[in-house]
């Protein structure tokens, strides 16, 4: 009875096999006959002619076909940067994803860090946008936070890196942007005279990001929300705070005039 069962089971083997030998794979079926060498080298060809698609093809097929070849390393990093290019920013994050988890020690680590974060900073965002644009300020940044952790593991793991300078830049940029996401959430409380979630929103700024322009306007919504809920002890000290450190910000002005009982607290500590 055994020996019947198992060879239903091998038979059920074999037809499986069968069925997947006769199944074509449109990634390895323009490239079969082909040696990894001949694979690897058209991928590096197609990239070199900023045919990203098809060099995309080549190093997929050459993962499914040779996954242990001597040029599979250079070809993984090589499809980073050909799905980044190719606009592609989620295999692109996904593809250094696994190049850190399959090459942690890789003498090239630092760039798969590099390229994850600027495919997650890339992903909300059009392929012209220029750095200086805010506008993304109203919308969700999650993919933003990501960038900003990943060039942070980036500077904290490899503070050498070449590109650790570039990672700093950015998550200045990141930084800056999402203050302002905060501070925007902050006023939109604000308006609506939910003070508590609007002294929450700001403060998180004030603590978190102190040195981006949107702790400015964080104070402003801090002291406006206190005065609102009579909390005039804690609305003083903000107010104390903006004129020690930010004296000639429109807002700290606009403040003392809504205010004028602020004109006389202290500044000192």
């Amino acid at each position: 009875m055994k020996k019947w069962a198992m060879a239903v089971v091998l038979a059920g083997t074999i037809s499986l096999a069968a069925c997947s030998s006769d199944t074509s794979d449109p990634i390895t079926d323009a490239f079969k006959g082909q040696s990894a060498q001949q694979i690897f080298k058209g991928g590096e060809q197609s990239l070199a002619k900023k045919s990203y698609k098809d060099s995309i093809k080549h190093f997929e097929a050459l993962a499914a076909l040779y996954p242990f070849s001597d040029y599979q390393e250079q070809a993984q990093l090589d499809l980073i940067y050909a799905y980044y290019m190719d606009q592609d920013y989620e295999s692109s994050q996904a593809a250094a994803d696994r190049f850190i988890h399959l090459y942690p020690r890789s003498q090239h680590v630092d760039y798969a860090y590099y390229m994850k974060g600027l495919s997650d900073f890339s992903i909300d965002r059009g392929f012209g946008t220029k750095l200086v644009n805010l506008d993304l300020a109203s919308r969700d940044l999650s993919s933003t936070k990501d960038a900003f952790n990943d060039f942070s593991q980036l500077i904290q793991l490899y503070p050498n890196s070449i590109y650790a300078p570039a990672a700093r830049g950015r998550m200045v940029y990141l930084r800056n942007l999402l203050a302002s996401h905060e501070v925007e959430v902050a006023a939109f409380y604000l308006k609506r005279k939910t003070y508590v979630a609007a002294i929450n929103r700001a403060n998180y700024v004030v603590q978190h990001y102190q040195e981006a322009p949107s702790v400015v306007p964080a104070l402003g919504i801090l002291a406006q929300s206190y005065y609102a809920l009579g909390l005039t002890d804690q609305a003083n000290q903000t107010m104390a705070i903006l004129a020690l450190n930010y004296p000639n910000s429109q807002v700290y002005k606009e403040l003392r005039k809504a205010h004028p009982q602020t004109n006389n607290v202290s500044t000192s500590h």
